[in-house]
């Protein structure tokens, strides 16, 4: 009954391969699902002996060959990095193709229903596009593959989950694109999102787009003329939404619990809240000691669920990047399968 969880190793010269492993060396993985790397064996390996674990690699060629036992690591082999030129910590075409057919092969898998979810380890997208493979990142390939035209990107950290209503988009096209139709349709998929997570009845606070959402108009008429609309709308079909709120305090509620989700209207106005509580620095070093954050993509007809940092060139292959987040995302992943295939915690 455990759901089946296809794990992409990433940019195997960063640290993909490395958090995947890790994840993989917790006995508690096992107990909640069962999960397949897709990615490059002998890329596994090296991981596996850099960070100096007793770990075994199981190299097959389709999942139903796969073992799923803790201590043997199941790879979907798909011979993609030639390891007589692989470096760790260096943008390689090579590297953007093996991230990309791992990917790839992930979905594949997920649409034909042979796992019944995804995990993605980060990319590099300078590498990714050197491979001719041409796209802004890991949610416009699963929106192209799965052939999926409504979707959006959800980050989550223990109490804060946040949906954005643009993302990738210079901030003065972001402004444009608040739109009433678009509130109502990414509270939607965050409202579905937080039952999957087992949340009943989701409260969700939706957030302004000027300082104080406006003031009645004296900073701005977006909230006049489109969000407020929008939370009317929601409210006469029954969901459970709080709004404007300014956005800046929109983030201090939902992290003491009184929203369990939260609608912003750009990229940063949710990233930079997100990223503040969940990736913890060292002071003295200046470096990342971890990072807990997870991206979801909602909207799509099977389950993403990625870490929300990157490929850390700088640190890859030193056996020092933290699981953190790989774990959590593994959480999420079975969370939603379980949700989704009708298995009760």
């Amino acid at each position: 009954m455990k759901p089946i969880l296809a794990i992409t190793m990433g940019d195997p010269a960063g640290i993909g391969p490395e958090i995947v492993v890790r994840a993989l060396n917790h006995k508690e993985t096992y107990e909640q699902c069962r999960p397949i790397v897709t990615g490059d064996a002998a890329v596994m390996k090296e991981a596996v002996k850099a960070l100096g674990l007793d770990l075994k690699i199981n190299a097959v060629d389709k999942v139903s060959d796969a073992k799923f036992e803790y201590g043997t690591i199941d790879v979907y082999d798909l011979h993609c990095v030639d390891m007589s030129t692989f470096r760790f910590g260096e943008v390689q075409p090579q590297c953007g193709n093996a991230a990309f057919v791992s990917i790839r092969k992930a979905i594949d898998l997920a649409m034909a229903g042979e796992v019944d979810g995804t995990v993605t380890a980060p990319l590099n997208k300078e590498a990714l596009n050197l491979a001719g493979h041409h796209f802004d990142g890991h949610t416009e390939i699963y929106a192209t593959f799965t052939g999926t035209k409504k979707y959006a990107m959800m980050l989550a950290d223990e109490n804060i989950r946040v949906i954005h209503v643009s993302t990738h988009v210079p901030l003065r096209k972001a402004c444009d694109l608040v739109k009433k139709d678009r509130v109502i349709e990414v509270t939607e998929l965050i409202t579905d999102a937080c039952r999957q997570f087992g949340i009943e009845n989701p409260r969700i606070g939706i957030a302004g787009l000027n300082p104080h959402s406006s003031e009645n108009g004296m900073f701005g008429d977006e909230e006049a003329l489109e969000i407020i609309p929008a939370i009317e709308e929601l409210r006469g079909r029954g969901f459970n939404v709080d709004g404007p709120v300014p956005p800046d305090s929109v983030f201090a509620k939902a992290k003491c619990g009184k929203y369990d989700g939260v609608v912003a209207m750009y990229h940063d106005q949710g990233h930079i809240p997100l990223k503040v509580c969940a990736f913890n620095w060292d002071k003295e070093t200046g470096k990342m000691q971890s990072a807990k954050g997870v991206n979801i993509t909602l909207g799509l007809p099977i389950i993403r669920v990625s870490v929300d940092h990157g490929t850390a060139f700088d640190v890859a292959g030193k056996g020092i990047a933290s699981e953190d987040a790989m774990m959590l995302s593994i959480d999420y992943a079975t969370r939603m399968a379980k949700y989704r295939k009708g298995i009760k915690e």
